[in-house]
């Protein structure tokens, strides 16, 4: 029944070998280079609707697919398989629905870019490769579209490799995420070398780890929890990947390549998989207490550190890959205190409004550089500063983009809504949460409303602050960039609707999303008993505290950008070290910088101009120059002229008959 799992992951690479073999020497068209590549990730989107409706009315909710033996040695057996349950069905339709949507949207956005077939390749393998990662039945098939992702993130952040900022921040991201990944190799490591030689349980298999997981329970690793130690370096894998404090920095960077680049990043793909890794081996993280701990902590600490630097960014993607950033922070959080179903929900919220409030935002930059181009003017298109009144002028993409505001600001009912108080319920009534950790999410829910609204009252509202020249040029984008904002706003507003809480599930619906979800996460959590506890009114009051809360974020941004627009001026004049801390990023990047970048590049200098330039060099050249003096000594002896050989003939016996007569 689910032997054609391969076909999934198989289109968009099949897309991604025509346009990168063909695309430039024999397609050349750009509406079928877009429409093989468009067409590619939506024929998966297809199989994956047919699969996913297929497991919902399935009484078995896991079936794996093996495709062929990979690696066969000794112990280590690898299977190159998939493996279809709740959890990967919902990833599927996300990672295929959204990508596909993106796709479309690459099409007219990309229209007349250099290199356009190369775009479309490279964005086909990243959705396959993120699609292998979400398949995967064993840790190596998922460490291989792991990698995949973050090759292909390399790709096109560095799209445009003439600019030096381009290829600096695809090098930052490649490199911050193999810090990561040597974590989740380590935590892969530990795993299977204990329960193999501990327990004979040789197996990397995600269904045999889950059925074998209670096995590890007493063994230690230098006096720690063998679980402790594993599930802390898969976690150390998900910071890098997740863009979770302190390997961050790499993703506001990433604003570099293409737009549509960043929604897939952002909402769709990379990011998503330090959180699905989580829930995809719940199993041993909630066997360490610490571990959870630790995730939530960092989970709520990245939450409000990014959420504080997006107050004072002034390019429009910078302020929403920040917001992405802190938006992870809180799926973690909901890892941490042990309600997977909320932080699997909050992914694909977030998937709709993030995609939506990207593409919105290249949206504006189309309409931007295009207007800016035709006044042959070269004002930065990105910052919002350059923007304002634009809401008349381009209504579909404030309308898409105000909605997509309204759900990420937790306002009722838009999607984020349930997802969030989701995360703030379970942090507040868990066994495993804790007040501290809801008091950072709270506040960090206040500034995400704040700076949201700051972003779409200086985009769209007030005076239009465009170059005069421009001004008349700017008008809204083409259908095929306009289609999709419709499409994710829609999912934006009525997305949240199959979490329901039962508390006010007043027409008997039912939170879908947690029964879909229930064989994947319901075991661990019943096992080591976490759950919420409190009562129906309890909920409600909280409920009734975040959407006050997210209001408040959203009358402070009123009152400061459409009010009283002089306020921040005075804020910033008043304040002005807090303002320029908090506009560079607290001044991370160069911490870092002096920490560990520039140590590194004084080492690497020293071993190249100290170590092997002066030692191993100077030894091998100073060998050479040794056997060169020693022959150019020894050459004097073989002249070739028969008088020189006499003479050293009547010298020898000279000496010899000496050495005789004086012994």
């Amino acid at each position: 029944m689910y032997d054609k799992l391969w076909l999934i992951p198989f289109f968009p690479l099949l897309g991604c070998i025509i346009n990168g073999l063909l695309g430039k020497r024999f397609i050349k068209n750009e509406k079928i280079i877009g429409a093989i590549g468009t067409g590619a990730v939506f024929l998966s989107f297809l199989v994956s609707c047919k699969y996913f409706f297929q497991l919902l009315g399935d009484s078995v909710k896991s079936h794996e697919n093996i495709v062929a033996s990979w690696i066969s040695v000794g112990n280590l057996q690898v299977d190159w398989g998939f493996l279809l349950d709740p959890l990967s069905a919902l990833m599927l339709m996300v990672v295929c629905g959204v990508g596909s949507l993106i796709h479309l949207y690459s099409i007219g956005y990309m229209h007349g870019e250099e290199g356009y077939y190369r775009y479309f390749s490279y964005l086909n393998l990243f959705v396959f490769s993120m699609l292998m990662l979400v398949l995967g039945n064993n840790a190596l098939v998922m460490f291989v579209g792991w990698e995949g992702v973050g090759l292909c993130s390399y790709l096109l952040i560095g799209y445009y490799f003439e600019k030096q900022s381009a290829g600096d921040a695809a090098k930052k991201a490649f490199v911050m995420n193999r810090i990561g990944d040597f974590g989740f190799l380590l935590g892969l490591f530990t795993i299977y070398w204990t329960l193999g030689s501990k327990h004979g349980v040789w197996t990397i298999n995600f269904t045999e780890i889950t059925a074998n997981a209670h096995l590890l329970s007493g063994d230690m690793i230098l006096g720690t929890s063998v679980t402790t130690v594993a599930t802390l370096c898969f976690f150390l894998g998900a910071t890098g990947k997740s863009a979770q404090l302190p390997l961050f920095t790499w993703l506001p960077d990433a604003m570099e390549g293409p737009t549509p680049v960043s929604a897939l990043i952002h909402a769709a793909t990379m990011v998503t998989a330090g959180v699905y890794m989580i829930g995809r081996m719940n199993v041993l993280f909630v066997m360490s207490p610490t571990t959870m701990a630790v995730v939530a902590m960092v989970g709520a600490l990245t939450a409000i550190f990014a959420a504080t630097i997006g107050f004072a960014q002034n390019d429009i993607k910078r302020v929403l890959a920040y917001s992405t950033v802190s938006q992870l922070g809180f799926m973690f959080v909901a890892m941490g205190v042990g309600a997977f179903t909320a932080g699997i929900f909050h992914l694909m919220t977030h998937a709709f409004f993030k995609a939506c409030l990207f593409l919105g935002s290249g949206s504006v930059i189309h309409a931007m550089h295009h207007a800016l181009h035709k006044a042959h003017l070269d004002d930065d298109a990105q910052d919002m500063r350059n923007m304002g009144g634009l809401r008349k002028k381009m209504p579909i993409t404030w309308a898409t983009f105000g909605i997509s505001c309204l759900a990420i600001s937790g306002l009722p009912f838009f999607s984020g809504f349930f997802s969030k108080d989701e995360i703030l319920w379970w942090a507040f009534a868990s066994t495993r949460g804790n007040m501290f950790i809801w008091v950072i999410v709270v506040i960090a829910a206040f500034m995400t409303a704040f700076y949201m609204f700051r972003c779409l009252f200086m985009t769209f509202y007030g005076e239009q602050k465009t170059n005069p020249k421009a001004k008349d040029h700017v008008h809204e984008s083409p259908w095929v960039i306009t289609l999709p904002l419709v499409v994710l706003a829609g999912l934006a507003t009525v997305g949240g609707l199959i979490g329901i809480p039962h508390v006010i599930d007043v027409a008997h619906i039912g939170n879908k999303l947690n029964a879909f979800l229930a064989p994947v996460f319901q075991h661990s959590q019943e096992l080591y008993k976490i759950e919420a506890h409190g009562t129906a009114s309890t909920e409600i009051m909280l409920m009734v505290f975040s959407v006050i809360v997210a209001l408040a974020g959203i009358t402070l941004a009123y009152v400061m950008y459409r009010k009283n627009p002089e306020l921040p001026g005075k804020f910033t004049a008043k304040f002005p070290t807090l303002h320029r801390t908090v506009f560079n990023k607290w001044y991370v990047d160069e911490i870092y910088d002096a920490l560990f970048v520039n140590p590194t590049k004084k080492l690497g200098i020293f071993c190249w101009k100290g170590f092997d330039v002066k030692v191993i060099d100077g030894i091998v050249n100073g060998v050479a120059k040794l056997v060169g003096v020693i022959a150019d000594t020894l050459r004097h002896t073989q002249t070739g002229f028969f008088q020189n050989y006499a003479l050293t003939m009547v010298l020898g016996t000279v000496v010899m008959m000496a050495i005789f007569i004086l012994n």
